[in-house]
């Protein structure tokens, strides 16, 4: 393969991983379980968390876990919805700075999932109910629905739950404006 076919599929796989693609991150630890690595990276992020809200002054306790094939880290109590902004912008951008933390002290890319006051959680039980409802839809009338756009998140969870319910869909468009189509069988 030539270098530049290389670069072309670093950059491709970089690309599937912003999409929420299902495969996890390298394993760089010596030893240790991927559980553990997860662990690892989701104490590392709630380490920063805990000082960006000390720097703030904002109070909220930090819940670590491991969910699939990444961490997961939740802020939660008080009063939080500033780090959750208008439609989660503020969420994203601190996500990704949680990212970029991890990889500072790892090295290597995390897919780190952080969720504020519960947004995430209530942001996903709302989207499986319009993935159930557009399948429904489609199911009637035989035809692709098109959703409005939505953040990667979004979409992740969007795919995932029409393919639970026996259908396929995928993004089209462009940041900011990609959205997800639900086709018919």
């Amino acid at each position: 393969m030539s270098a530049d076919a290389e670069v072309q599929s670093e950059v491709t796989l970089e690309q599937d991983d912003v999409e929420g693609a299902a495969e996890a991150a390298p394993s760089g630890g010596a030893g240790g379980s991927r559980v553990e690595e997860l662990e690892a990276e989701g104490d590392l992020a709630a380490d920063y968390l805990e000082e960006l809200l000390d720097i703030a002054d904002l109070d909220g306790d930090l819940d670590i876990d491991v969910e699939g094939d990444r961490a997961a880290v939740s802020i939660v109590g008080g009063d939080l919805q500033m780090l959750v902004g208008r439609d989660g912008e503020v969420l994203e951008a601190l996500q990704e700075l949680t990212r970029l933390a991890v990889y500072r002290e790892t090295g290597e890319r995390t897919r780190l999932m952080l969720d504020v006051a519960g947004y995430r959680a209530q942001k996903r039980t709302e989207l499986v109910e319009l993935a159930e409802q557009t399948v429904a839809k489609v199911r009637e009338e035989g035809a692709p629905v098109s959703l409005d756009p939505m953040s990667p998140f979004e979409r992740k969870v969007v795919h995932d739950a029409v393919a639970e319910q026996g259908l396929t869909s995928e993004s089209e468009g462009v940041e900011p404006r990609r959205f997800v189509v639900v086709l018919p069988r």
